[in-house]
């Protein structure tokens, strides 16, 4: 087994024996249920909606080059500075000589699920850097030494009295069960922080080719501080964020907020056109965009799973999923988790080390059912399966699926093996067979029936 392999066993096996955690989880997604199916129900036809926001997403994803040439030309003449990374380490690279051309001393950061994924934090602690995450959640997982829970909810595992303990140690706040007054403590400490930061980093929810601008939605207003304050602005993308014109997002932003929050809207909406100019009062002197590849043009050209590039990070497959709501984000050990996160993951990442994530689903579609742009994600876990099958098969998948397919084109041959389980299950049960016996550590097999469903039918009147 890979390493990656190992570390998810041994972590989603210790977080599905955490009764009270998974109760905590299921108990905090039932409120977002409740909201996001009051919101979808507000829509006059949210299937169609869903069938706008693929849409918008295949024109942009499936035209790419053109349409990335055609934001990075009206971004530039907005003022904006664009920056090409093949892979996570140029991406690292681009934005710490940013960082020391503008003789930077602290850094503040809004939440970006590309950072996670390039490892840019630690990137910046080993240069000397200080860096602070603004958003509520993010600052809460920094402090705890986490990465992200959740796209969305990055510290949703964790409870109100562990936050409370989490800042009487790192800022010295006395102890309180309030939402508000813990909120409060972060505000007062991140404020001074915006004003002190030399450079501001972001993601980008969009970018949008029509008008050269990005497009960031947030709940907390610290997007907005973390952009107009610092002097120097940065951003990072993945190539995958653009869409073509500026009303794809009167579809794709109402859906990014009832899928991942269960919002008619998310509360601040932004789009940023470009550095301060003449005149202005507020706005980053320079302002930056890092556009991530980090092998999307590989998926991309891979015509039965592009589709997976029309993710907007909602999380609302996260949210359905009952092996991530069982194991929980960090048990998958990668930037992106659930669904999404297994389908991905092995294209971004090597598809022999992590090919693991794939088989961590029930198949039950669900998550395919809850994607606002109709990505085929219980289908792709399919194909990912198969492509490892395919391409690292372990001596043991070769000789089952060479049994299996000797076996099941037999029929008789598979008529009597059938006889041969159901006389030997109960002995099974006790042997510690590989696989079988793993499996069944959790689970319960029925007792064979006495007779096959081809003898049933043999003895029935259709016989």
């Amino acid at each position: 087994m890979s390493n990656a392999k190992d570390i998810f066993l041994k972590e989603a096996t210790t977080a599905a024996a955490d009764g009270p955690q998974r109760i905590f989880i299921n108990k905090a997604l039932g409120g977002y249920y409740a909201n996001r199916d009051i919101q979808k129900a507000r829509f006059r036809d949210w299937e169609r909606a869903r069938d706008a926001a693929s849409l918008a997403k295949w024109e942009a994803v499936n035209d790419l080059a053109n349409t990335l040439e055609a934001f990075v030309a009206k971004f530039e003449s907005n003022g904006g500075k664009v920056h090409w990374a093949r892979n996570a380490a140029e991406a690292r690279e681009i934005i710490l000589q940013l960082i020391a051309a503008a003789n930077a001393k602290a850094v503040v950061k809004s939440k970006c699920m590309t950072t996670e994924e390039i490892h840019l934090n630690d990137a910046l602690e080993k240069a000397g850097y200080s860096v602070v995450e603004s958003d509520l959640g993010e600052f809460i997982q920094q402090l705890r030494g986490e990465a992200p829970y959740h796209f969305v909810f990055p510290c949703m595992h964790v409870k109100r009295e562990e936050i409370s303990a989490l800042f009487t140690k790192h800022l010295g706040t006395a102890a309180t069960n309030s939402p508000e007054e813990l909120t409060m403590i972060a505000r007062r400490h991140l404020r001074q922080l915006y004003v002190d930061a030399d450079v501001g980093i972001t993601g980008a929810n969009f970018l949008v080719a029509e008008t050269g601008q990005i497009s960031i939605t947030e709940n907390e207003g610290n997007a907005r501080l973390t952009a107009a304050l610092p002097r120097i602005h940065i951003a990072l993308s993945g190539i995958e964020k653009v869409v073509k014109k500026l009303d794809d997002l009167s579809v794709l932003l109402p859906m990014l907020a009832t899928a991942g929050a269960g919002q008619p809207m998310t509360c601040y909406n932004t789009l940023y056109s470009g550095p301060r100019k003449p005149g202005e009062c507020d706005g980053p002197e320079e302002f930056h965009l890092v556009l991530l590849d980090n092998a999307r043009t590989q998926l991309l050209a891979d015509p039965e799973q592009r589709d997976a590039l029309h993710c907007i990070r909602c999380g609302a497959c996260l949210n359905v999923c009952p092996i991530f709501k069982n194991i929980g984000g960090l048990a998958y050990g990668t930037t992106y988790q659930g669904p999404i996160g297994s389908v991905i993951t092995p294209h971004l990442r090597g598809l022999k080390q992590w090919n693991h994530l794939s088989g961590a689903s029930s198949l039950c579609g669900a998550c395919t059912d809850a994607c606002p742009v109709r990505i085929d994600l219980h289908h792709h876990l399919l194909h990912n399966r198969r492509n490892a099958n395919q391409t690292s098969p372990t001596w043991f998948d070769r000789l089952f699926h060479r049994g299996f397919n000797f076996v099941i084109s037999r029929p008789r041959l598979f008529a009597f093996g059938g006889r041969v389980f159901r006389f030997t299950l109960p002995v099974l049960k006790k042997i510690p067979l590989p696989y079988l016996s793993a499996w069944l550590k959790t689970r319960d097999l029925p007792p064979a029936p006495a007779q096959s469903f081809r003898q049933q039918w043999k003895d029935s009147s259709h016989g």
